[in-house]
């Protein structure tokens, strides 16, 4: 489990995709995990994934057309 001040005070990242619609999410790389965690609530629960899964999860997402 990743300490929560160690989360506090990562570097999150919102994909440029998500707008100002307000459904997104916002990762951030913290030592050997990658974190998720809901943008309209960012003190509320994460998600924890290896770099292993968490690159599996995004390959395999599909990136929806911007225009």
């Amino acid at each position: 489990m990743t300490p929560s001040n160690t989360l506090r005070d990562a570097n999150w990242r919102k994909s440029t995709y998500s707008g100002d619609q307000g459904a997104c999410v916002e990762v951030a790389a913290v030592a050997d995990t990658i974190a998720v965690r809901d943008s309209k609530d960012p003190a509320g629960p994460t998600l924890s994934f290896s770099p292993t899964a968490w690159a599996a999860f995004a390959k395999a997402t599909p990136i929806a057309d911007a225009a």
